[in-house]
């Protein structure tokens, strides 16, 4: 009678044979969670690649934000003129001919100033976003990770500073500045703005780390890097995605805020919210001087937001 066979890929159960064959196969013996496939678990974010590719909000906020990214890299190949070059002989005048958005209180070509104000904005949301989602993810992804007095410092620090009013907080801190440039503005936006991607990305670690997956590894020996970088960190990333998507739209919107207010950009920056502040006293007389700049700024926040609702909405398993 022949003897019973085990089972094809079996992994013997005692010696140091047994050891070194579970060390050698963690990493293909942790890729099928509950008897699925490794092909079946990447699907879930082709899943989401298609859910996106479908979405008409997705693509409509998609093309809006390739155009300004394009607007804010070479605004030379949509704007000709120079947007510092004005005429007093022109102050307020309307649309004409080669300027269709007329001319702004100092003559400058109102065209001209919201093609070129889209590369600050650009450059400020993008920049503020990627210094918080950095700070924020590494910050809270080691406090929920390791726990302890850590997690615990963390979560004090943050109720300080959600304590602070981020406007009133900008006109405190900025009203120092004297440079008027993007890089204090984007300094201010990142440390008032870590501490909500810190909690949500410090929420997902906590939830990921208990997963079923993530104690095997452990029991085989992972080290915490291994454990963080590649069991934990992809799993507790779509939160923090969806939250920095959406804050990007934020950080454009308060910069131009700040700059309204004086405390922000200044001249010879070329702002929308610079414009917007220098347009408001002659908004009866000359209301293009406003609509355009003010305008540009809410296609750009509303395209932004638009886009990480559609991302949000394709990557939660819940809504599908």
């Amino acid at each position: 009678m022949p003897e019973p066979r085990e089972p094809e890929g079996a992994i013997a159960g005692t010696g140091m044979g047994g050891a070194m064959d579970l060390a050698a196969s963690e990493a293909e013996s942790l890729e099928t969670v509950a008897g699925t496939p490794r092909a079946a678990a990447r699907s879930l974010g082709s899943d989401a690649v298609r859910d996106l590719l479908r979405n008409p909000v997705f693509i409509v906020s998609a093309l809006v934000i390739l155009f300004l990214v394009v607007m804010s890299l070479w605004p030379s190949l949509i704007a000709s003129g120079n947007p510092l070059k004005c005429d007093l002989a022109k102050a307020q005048e309307g649309s004409q001919p080669g300027h269709p958005f007329g001319y702004d209180g100092q003559g400058c070509d109102v065209y001209t100033r919201t093609v070129y104000g889209a590369r600050t904005s650009v450059t400020v949301g993008v920049c503020a976003t990627l210094g918080v989602t950095l700070l924020g993810s590494v910050l809270g992804g080691l406090a929920g990770f390791f726990g302890g007095m850590w997690d615990t410092l963390l979560s004090r620090i943050t109720d300080i500073f959600f304590a602070i009013p981020v406007l009133l907080g900008g006109l405190a801190l900025l009203s120092v500045v004297t440079g008027g440039t993007v890089w204090p503005v984007i300094g201010f936006m990142v440390l008032l703005g870590w501490p909500q991607v810190s909690r949500i990305a410090r929420g997902a670690v906590i939830t990921v780390k208990q997963n079923d997956y993530v104690q095997a590894a452990r029991a085989l020996g992972a080290s915490n890097s291994r454990l963080l970088l590649r069991h934990i960190a992809p799993n507790a990333v779509a939160p923090v995605i969806v939250v920095s998507t959406i804050a990007l739209g934020t950080y454009i919107s308060l910069e131009a805020t700040l700059s309204y207010l004086g405390v922000g950009l200044k001249p010879p920056t070329v702002s929308w919210g610079i414009d917007i502040s220098a347009a408001s006293p002659y908004i009866r007389n000359a209301p293009h001087m406003l609509l355009w700049p003010a305008g540009a700024l809410a296609v750009t926040v509303l395209a932004f937001i638009m886009l990480g609702d559609a991302v949000r909405d394709a990557l939660d398993p819940k809504l599908r």
